[in-house]
């Protein structure tokens, strides 16, 4: 079977299970949000943390209580990481320097997962189990929460409040992220994914080379999954998926892809729901998934395009490859985990060829919404479908509305920041690490490739990624300082311009639908949403894709 029939097959096989669990899931997380009954195990969740679960919040206080969460949680994974010689199961690791310790929290609480470190080397298991894992479940809750809130203000009417953030958070946590990502470690493991507490001596093997190496486990199942399933992306280990201990076999790889992509499709099931019209569901996953064929498509072509003399002599680009997985199924896995803000590679992206290399890139700046990360895919189309309905009200001299809520000034600036903040920290932190010696000084390529590494990483940490191309050492003070700043604002920026536009949406009434009311339910608003958001990320990273990957690749 060629590679190019084999890369088809696994490819229509992830469609057809998204498509089989579209309905039932996103129908489950719909009861699970919309409900009123509070488990005993939550009761006890809000009693811990001194929530009232029946209160509602206006968007200023639903945004006040997801910054408080976040910041504490970046305090605590601090405090855990520089104290962690003193912990239980360190396996005797030094703390975590400060700069690092800094870089790993704020990458861990939004969702980025970016690392600086090797993981078997640097994090004890309890620092892992307990720190990093926990944050795998409760920042993907913080985006499904976010993603609530404004699904909430485009179907309530005159209305102040979105919901309350503990009960989302508790129950995204709960009912959704723990149930799923129980049943999926206990595959993981009968696919080879260990789960112990052993120490590096208790796995020694013999290399190729014949030398002897010690290979720590952990808890890994556990943390693997929820890796996945919560689109983080933070890797147990430095290789990542790639490594055998996180990723054994070639069904345990394609489930993975499954993980990173089942919730995020299936949440525009939950907002058809909520907003009474399913149709509107639909549309926005056809959107999603428009963009992510066709990127995951091109990823292909262009590794399995014999580009180059070595590539043509063994029929793809295998570089950098793992070959339990071969080219397709890791060019699959790549642009699976850079159009969501999962991150997590089963290949090095950085051997990529500059075009394959190029649509990681611009699957991220896309703003990862095809269909995006947990929580944050779905809200981030929503804002395109706003800016969307603006362009199209521009044309032809109509109000914009969206499911019957019109479009005005305020919505549209809010929208507009929303859009704005990631290219600008994108573009200003590249040039800035262009521009100064700390940054120049990290880098080991220069020309066209050095240029794509340093935008791969500011685009991956300021869109909440966390993949990396390599070839720059991004464990230096600067980096670790200008990265996790970009991470931070990245996050939590967009966060609080989406709730500000809930809030607003959800003010107002609904107006009812006419003859020139834009139909955003067919085809034809489908494709005006691909239009817009790939032309906007055309016009604001066109220049510096060509100074980069573009560059390199016509020079090769």
């Amino acid at each position: 079977m060629s590679d190019t029939l084999a890369g088809a097959l696994f490819i229509g096989s992830l469609v057809l299970v998204l498509a089989v669990v579209y309905r039932p899931l996103g129908d489950y997380m719909y009861r699970v949000y919309g409900g009123t009954r509070h488990s005993r195990a939550e009761r006890v969740l809000y009693r811990l943390i001194g929530a009232r679960p029946d209160a509602e919040q206006t968007w200023a206080e639903y945004a006040r209580s997801v910054l408080a969460f976040s910041v504490a949680g970046v305090l605590f994974l601090y405090a855990f990481q520089r104290v962690q010689n003193h912990l239980l199961l360190s396996l005797g690791f030094d703390p975590v320097k400060p700069d690092q310790a800094w870089n790993t929290a704020v990458s861990f609480v939004t969702n980025t997962n970016w690392q600086s470190y090797s993981g078997e080397s640097t994090m004890g298991h309890l620092v892992q189990m307990a720190g990093l894992a926990v944050q795998n479940f409760v920042s993907a809750a913080v985006g499904m929460a976010v993603a609530m809130a404004l699904v909430r203000g485009l179907a309530r009417e005159r209305n102040r409040y979105l919901g309350n953030f503990w009960t989302d958070l508790v129950r995204g946590s709960v009912r959704i992220l723990l149930p799923i990502a129980f049943a999926g470690a206990v595959l993981l493991v009968a696919g080879g994914v260990v789960q112990n507490f052993a120490n590096a001596d208790d796995h020694v093997v013999t290399t190729i080379a014949g030398h002897r190496q010690a290979i720590p486990g952990g808890p890994v199942a556990s943390q693997e999954v929820i890796k996945e399933l919560g689109t983080n992306g933070g890797g147990f280990y430095n290789a990542n998926s790639a490594h055998p201990f996180e990723n054994g076999t070639a069904w345990t790889n394609w489930l993975e892809i499954v993980l990173i992509l089942v919730i995020p499709f299936a949440l525009c099931r939950t907002f058809g729901r909520i907003v009474g019209q399913n149709r509107q569901g639909y549309a926005i996953a056809g959107v999603m998934a428009t963009i992510a064929i066709a990127c995951v498509v091109l990823v292909n072509v262009f590794q399995l395009a014999h580009h180059g003399t070595v590539p043509t002599a063994v029929g793809a680009s295998t570089e950098g490859v793992e070959n339990r997985f071969g080219v397709a199924d890791s060019a699959t896995f790549a642009g699976a985990t850079t159009l969501t803000s999962t991150g997590a590679v089963d290949s090095f992206h950085d051997s990529y060829t500059s075009l394959g290399g190029m649509m990681t890139l611009f699957g991220m700046m896309l703003g990862e919404v095809a269909p995006g990360g947990v929580g944050s895919g779905l809200y981030g189309m929503l804002v395109l479908a706003v800016i969307t309905v603006f362009v199209a009200g521009l044309m032809v001299g109509r109000t914009p509305e969206y499911l019957g809520k019109r479009i005005g000034s305020r919505e549209i600036k809010f929208a507009a920041l929303y859009f704005l903040i990631t290219p600008m920290l994108v573009l200003a932190g590249t040039a800035v690490a262009m521009a100064t010696g700390s940054g120049r000084a990290a880098m080991l390529n220069r020309g066209p490739h050095g240029l794509s590494e340093v935008l791969y990483a500011f685009t991956s940490a300021s869109n909440n990624n966390g993949s990396a191309f390599a070839g720059v050492t991004v464990n230096t003070v600067w980096y670790d300082t200008a990265l996790g700043l970009c991470m931070a604002f990245g996050r939590f920026l967009p966060i609080v311009f989406v709730l500000a536009l809930a809030g607003s949406l959800a003010r107002q009434g609904r107006a009812p639908a006419s003859e020139g009311t834009l139909p955003t339910h067919r085809p034809q608003f489908v494709g005006m949403v691909v239009g817009v958001t790939v032309v906007l990320v055309a016009l604001t990273f066109l220049p510096a894709l060509a100074l980069g990957p573009l560059a390199e690749g016509i020079h090769s």
